[in-house]
């Protein structure tokens, strides 16, 4: 890959240094004076890059890597080359987000999209009857409407509208074009460019005629501390309760959060996944990319759903369920196991007839 000015390379981090900030060990401690200033997968690696290997499929790769250090737990540190360094960790996923982080800090949220300083730039409109504590900066095109709070160190993206009344805490990142109205934001919260926060739940009654009649739609939404929510995101506000997004939960791009629904602390849920209205969600719940959950149920604690189910009933806590309807995973494996036997028999037979 070309150079990427995007995200430039780092000044230097020492292998000894790096190896201290991430609890990992150094497998050659006369190496701890090398420097690494990039991430990058094994295969194109270069002096310079740090990478990772949780498996023995990247052996082959590793011969040619000129990678100047690598991540691993101790069984595949055998594998790796004698020119590269060998950083021994018990979790090197872990450990390469965090040695990322350290490496390029500027790739961990939404940067300004202008060089404006921080203040309120001009071309931005803040209502005269908001409040920002010191040091939030407002990029132009912002909207702050009436009553609304922001928290010191927050940074109000171009194009972004908050709400009269719309309470947003201190270090937060809102990326350009995001909507956020009748909302509390905790702190450390992230929201990427075109998500919309807020608005009207999908709720109608029959009418007289034929027709829908519009339910009012009085609730709110919490974001709770930490969360992230991913671009081009939905989260409904409550019908008359609140819709809440617990602390730490991650949320990728194009998801759809009805109104009531309650996620719990510390999920992760993937790309266009559907959630209906007033879903209770666990604490450590993963729900896969695609996968669609009915109204009105509970999802408990440290449940995972494979990608693209279809969640239509309660799932006890600590189950693995996936498939449509969404069932347990021994179930759903061996049910997709006896329909590729029953396809693979048919296919045999209609070949045994044409001859």
């Amino acid at each position: 890959m070309e150079h990427n000015w995007f995200f430039p390379p780092h000044d230097g981090i020492r292998l000894g240094d790096l190896a201290a900030a991430l609890g990992a060990e150094l497998a050659d401690a006369a190496q701890a004076d090398r420097v690494v200033r990039n991430v990058s997968p094994v295969s194109r690696a270069k002096d310079g890059d740090l990478c990772y290997i949780l498996s023995r499929k990247l052996r082959a790769e590793l011969d040619t890597s000129q990678a100047t250090a690598i991540l691993c737990e101790r069984p595949l540190a055998a594998l790796v080359p004698a020119h590269i360094a060998v950083l021994i960790s018990a979790r090197p996923h872990t450990a390469f987000a965090m040695a990322g982080a350290l490496l390029h800090p500027a790739a961990m949220r939404p940067e300004a999209m202008t060089s404006a300083p921080a203040g309120v730039a001009p071309g931005a409109y803040v209502d005269p009857a908001a409040r920002l504590e010191p040091g939030v900066t407002v990029e132009p095109m912002a909207v702050i409407g009436k009553g609304a709070e922001i928290g010191e160190g927050t940074h109000i993206g171009p194009g972004a509208v908050i709400g009269a009344g719309v309470r947003i805490g201190r270090n937060c990142t809102i990326a350009a074009g995001v909507t956020i109205q009748y909302a509390l934001v905790g702190n450390n919260v992230i929201i990427h460019p075109g998500a919309r926060i807020g608005q009207d739940g999908f709720g109608y009654a029959p009418g007289l005629k034929p027709g829908m009649i519009k339910i009012v739609q009085i609730g709110r939404v919490i974001i709770q501390d930490n969360v992230e929510i991913g671009a081009n995101t939905t989260v409904d506000r409550g019908t008359m309760d609140d819709t809440v997004i617990g602390e730490g939960t991650k949320i990728d791009n194009q998801v759809q959060v009805g109104h009531n629904v309650r996620i719990g602390r510390h999920c992760g849920i993937v790309s266009k996944v559907g959630i209906a209205g007033s879903t209770r969600i666990g604490d450590g719940v993963m729900i896969g990319g695609a996968s669609g959950i009915n109204g009105h149920i509970t999802i408990g604690d440290g449940v995972q759903i494979a990608a693209m189910s279809g969640v239509v009933a309660d799932i006890p806590a600590g189950e693995k369920y996936g498939g449509i309807p969404a069932r347990p995973m021994r179930d759903f494996l061996r049910d997709m196991a006896e329909i590729v036997m029953r396809s693979s028999t048919r296919v045999q037979k209609k070949g045994g007839n044409d001859e």
